[in-house]
């Protein structure tokens, strides 16, 4: 492989690791000979994970972590660092939505349920800038580290129903925007931070939402699909690659961006 797509014997930290996205590409990364912390809030799921992922490599470990608890953020990285004396990389992928949150086609806007909206906010915006900052302090020390945090299509234009997990992944991409050019401005540009965007990935969270059980296209599938150039839904491992570069020495003058991974659903403007 080349040096500079090399990840072998990189330790990386990876939340919401038993999700089906983050779970993925931790396994990938795995795959790719890095050490990969799998971190997530359920032990057990924790445990299932890291056991079925030591299939691909021994160096998988686990921690159950809320991305909400600093206390045990900080704890979980001095476990890290203890036994492996860095950490090259974080992937910020938990995050989440619920029902309150999202505006229903019978509701309006004047229904959302604030404590969900709260809930949601926090989860996907201070459940990424958390892991960051007792992290990236890591990385300044180390003069070096890359973070990769999980934007979402809903960021940058309307999608109906996601209200604040569309405001949530919006505020991700600005913190990612301004963490990469301050670390850059004042820790040099051996640390950067990048985010992906992944487009329409069938789910178990939205199956149901968007393929009936005969495997056709709900309404809501098919406005994706009529809306998506390439025709289809993502495949997981379609992401894996993304994440890949920008954890890599490839992309080493890449900081502050947000790669979107949609099959052109965010460039089509439906005419």
């Amino acid at each position: 492989m080349s040096s500079l797509f090399n990840i072998k014997g990189k330790v990386i930290a990876v939340t919401g690791a038993t999700g089906a996205l983050a779970g993925g590409t931790a396994k990938y990364l795995l795959s790719e000979g890095a050490t990969v912390i799998f971190l997530s809030r359920n032990l057990e799921k924790v445990n299932a994970t890291v056991e079925s992922a030591r299939t691909i490599s021994e160096q998988a470990y686990g921690y159950a972590c809320d991305v909400l608890d600093e206390a045990r953020i900080r704890e979980v990285k001095d476990d890290i660092i203890a036994q492996f004396g860095r950490i090259d990389a974080l992937v910020n992928g938990a995050g989440g939505n619920m029902p309150g949150a999202t505006i229903s086609p019978d509701k309006t806007v004047f229904d959302l349920a604030i404590s969900d909206y709260d809930s949601v906010m926090d989860l996907n915006l201070k459940g990424t800038l958390l892991p960051s900052l007792v992290f990236g302090e890591e990385m300044v020390k180390q003069k070096a580290g890359s973070i990769v945090n999980f934007s979402s299509m809903s960021s940058e234009q309307v999608i109906t129903r996601v209200l604040g997990y569309s405001n949530a992944k919006a505020a991700v991409d600005n913190l990612t925007r301004w963490m990469a050019t301050d670390f850059a401005q004042k820790f040099g540009d051996k640390i950067r931070v990048n985010a992906v965007a992944p487009g329409f990935f069938i789910g178990d969270q939205n199956r149901k939402l968007l393929t009936n059980e005969d495997g056709s296209y709900t309404e809501r599938g098919q406005q994706v699909i009529s809306n998506t150039p390439m025709g289809r839904f993502g495949e997981a491992n379609e992401i894996y690659g993304a994440i890949h570069y920008l954890l890599c020495e490839a992309s080493r003058f890449v900081t502050g961006t947000t790669l979107n991974v949609d099959g052109g659903f965010s460039v089509y403007s439906g005419v």
